[in-house]
């Protein structure tokens, strides 16, 4: 998003939150995104104090820089907050990528209403939610560029036999996801292979956390999701945004998470969606079995992703509906990028300003 904003407006100042990424891009960087990497709600109660004082750090920073706009991306608990400030102040707000009002807390999409000027979501099903103030911009996930790694390097680089299938396994990008699920995801895919020895389990070592984690893992290791997914025959994924990576690269999964019990406790009263996983939103129809905190074990994993390993009418209809999802998230076919049709409602907004 900030490479699109920068060309189009190549003397703008950037600055907001992220990490290292979103730095190299052009944005001047104020805190860092693994402070901000906090989920769920007990976790996040322990770290209120640092919110808070980001917040009132990022308020002063708005008015003391002058800003035109103000682009909050995802993460409500902190941008609503943000944006509401920002409204208040006069400046124009472009949401991108809306919150999950419609999972546990639909009253925010009126508050939601009040202090954004326009809402650019990528999930097709959120327009009909927000109405007008919303347009469908694409799901980012399509605009990452398409570089194939051939199989037989893959294979060798990674020690493992190209003609045998590919278990992807992703425990998730941030270290207290990884240090719920990648053991238990591990021990399903071994039950796995006690059915099909023949699958070969591979892990996607997320970047940002740190490599002790994986230090005894005794599978090999791929780094980033892409290539991965690219010559994976099936995948057990973590809930969140990479079941829809798995969906757009064409490869049945089974999505499972675990969280704090305090969390899970609270989610269970105020979640109001019949599926968790993304991608079986985006369906309208559970594609991808989902298992959740205890039922979430070894066994059940590994029972669940055996239909799908295995040829026959389930892993058929598994990919035959991932199709329709990858067309779903494609509002037009018109060359242009998702950040692009970002930028040109900022350019709406700053015109109108």
């Amino acid at each position: 998003m900030a490479a699109a904003l920068l060309r189009a407006w190549p003397g703008a100042q950037l600055f907001g939150l992220g990490g290292p990424r979103m730095a190299r891009a052009g944005v001047e960087v104020l805190a860092d995104f693994d402070r901000l990497a906090v989920l769920g709600f007990a976790e996040v109660v322990r770290h209120l104090p640092f919110f808070l004082n980001l917040l009132r750090r990022m308020r002063a920073e708005i008015r003391r820089r002058g800003t035109d706009l103000v682009l909050p991306i995802d993460y409500p608990g902190f941008n609503l907050r943000l944006a509401r400030s920002a409204h208040a102040d006069g400046l124009p707000v472009l949401y991108y990528i809306a919150p999950q009002v419609w999972a546990w807390h639909r009253s925010r999409a009126a508050d939601l209403a009040r202090v954004t000027d326009r809402l650019a979501v990528v999930l097709p099903f959120e327009v009909p939610l927000f109405r007008a103030y919303a347009r469908f911009v694409g799901h980012p996930l399509l605009d990452l560029p398409h570089d194939p790694v051939d199989r037989a390097a893959f294979c060798q680089d990674l020690g493992i036999d190209p003609q045998r299938p590919v278990l992807a396994i992703f425990p998730g990008s941030r270290r207290q996801e990884v240090e719920r699920h990648l053991g238990l995801f591990l021990a399903a895919a071994d039950r796995l292979r006690n059915q099909r020895p023949d699958v070969q389990p591979v892990v996607a070592r997320a970047a940002d956390v740190p490599a002790s984690l994986y230090a005894d893992v005794r599978v090999p290791l791929a780094d980033g999701p892409r290539a991965l997914l690219a010559h994976a025959h099936a995948a057990l994924v973590k809930s969140g945004t990479t079941t829809l990576e798995t969906a757009l690269a064409g490869v049945p999964m089974v999505i499972a998470y675990r969280t704090h019990p305090v969390t899970f406790w609270i989610a269970r009263r105020l979640v109001d969606v019949e599926h968790i996983g993304l991608v079986n939103l985006v369906a309208g129809e559970r594609l991808a079995p989902e298992l959740l905190q205890g039922a979430a074990t070894p066994d059940a994993l590994a029972g669940a992703l055996l239909p799908l390993v295995d040829a026959g009418p389930p892993r058929e209809h598994a990919l035959a509906g991932l199709k329709r999802v990858r067309a779903a998230l494609q509002p037009e076919q018109d060359g242009r990028s998702t950040a692009d049709r970002v930028v040109n409602l900022a350019a709406d907004l700053l015109g109108r300003a």
